[in-house]
């Protein structure tokens, strides 16, 4: 079954198209103005698409050490020896790595050329393609440049998922698990292509009612402060979403600590991430020192330390949090140094 999704964003709202098949639909995402795509991919990738309009395959590097502005400027002096015009398209075909700089590239060629994605993975089929947040790496920290660009349709064809290999898949469902805390619903009893679907609805609603993070938005980044943190420290030895997975644990001690959430409900983190087979704790001794600066280099750290905590009324952020309590929160995560 296909499902469409609209991010609702008024004149500049998109369609997100999901289960199995969908990449035929990637034609109908293209802007009507469109006469060539760029395709920004990876090698390995095993999705081939047909955009329907004269297409070339720009392929960047595979890992976390390619989200870089080197990237960036080696994608867009090819487009520019190409030919690509602003009223021509960027397509990105595969995991966040490729929608993220895809995305960024697109943003900033020309000030602006539009981009459609098609996401290979189940983490940027239910997080990274959608919702127009785009950037790279600096060696300071994850994401720490970039830029909101949103796309002008995003492809979701569940079909592909099969091609993961297993611990790729699993990343995903460590995504996964954030939705399973900002919805209303139980996401575990659904099918597997209409969890997906959920997912995407919840944050194209989120998406909506805040663009560019100026409140609830932020819910979005739930276990990521510290996923990040732990990306930067450990040289991205781990996924993303196991980081994240482990990100949601430690988010849910931080809040019962905080008083805000039962022991009940920090076990609810821990058994969501154990069922999905993931970790819930590195084993490797963490720096807390090193950890809190780059909590205060996070993003949404612009009046102290701050993380989106689960709670009474549900998922928010919280500012001003105790050094002292995240770093206690830290034992129950890992060992400390």
């Amino acid at each position: 079954m296909i499902t469409t999704v609209c991010v609702p964003l008024a004149e500049r709202g998109y369609d997100v198209v999901v289960g199995e098949g969908a990449i035929d639909a990637l034609p109908t995402l293209l802007p009507r103005a469109a006469r060539r795509a760029a395709i920004v991919t990876q090698p390995g990738i095993p999705v081939t698409v047909e955009p329907g309009v004269a297409h070339e395959v720009f392929a960047i590097g595979d890992g976390e050490e390619h989200k870089s502005l080197a990237t960036i400027e080696s994608l867009c002096r090819r487009f520019a020896r190409w030919g690509l015009t602003r009223a021509d398209v960027v397509i990105g075909v595969g995991g966040g790595i490729v929608t993220d700089v895809a995305g960024f590239a697109a943003a900033t060629y020309h000030r602006g050329t539009p981009v459609v994605h098609v996401a290979t993975t189940l983490l940027g089929q239910i997080d990274a393609a959608i919702g127009g947040k785009t950037g790279v790496n600096l060696p300071e920290g994850k994401n720490l440049v970039g830029a909101f660009w949103q796309p002008h349709g995003v492809v979701c064809d569940t079909a592909v998922l099969a091609t993961l290999a297993p611990r790729d898949y699993a990343a995903g469902l460590g995504e996964m698990a954030k939705y399973h805390f900002l919805g209303r619903d139980d996401l575990e009893a659904l099918p597997f292509d209409e969890r997906v679907a959920a997912c995407v609805r919840i944050k194209a609603e989120v998406v909506g009612a805040d663009e560019r993070e100026g409140g609830r938005r932020a819910v979005l980044n739930y276990g990521h402060t510290l996923a990040h943190a732990l990306e930067t420290t450990g040289g991205f030895d781990l996924l993303h979403g196991e980081a994240v997975a482990i990100g949601l644990v430690y988010a849910a001690e931080v809040a019962h600590r905080l008083g805000r959430i039962d022991e009940s409900r920090v076990a609810e983190h821990r058994d969501l991430i154990a069922g999905y087979d993931l970790a819930t704790r590195v084993a490797a001794p963490l720096d807390p020192h090193r950890i809190l600066e780059l909590f205060g280099r996070d993003k949404k750290a612009t009046t102290g330390l701050t993380l989106v905590l689960d709670g009474p009324d549900g998922v928010e952020p919280v500012t001003g949090i105790d050094p002292d309590v995240l770093v206690d929160a830290l034992t129950a995560v890992s060992p400390i140094s």
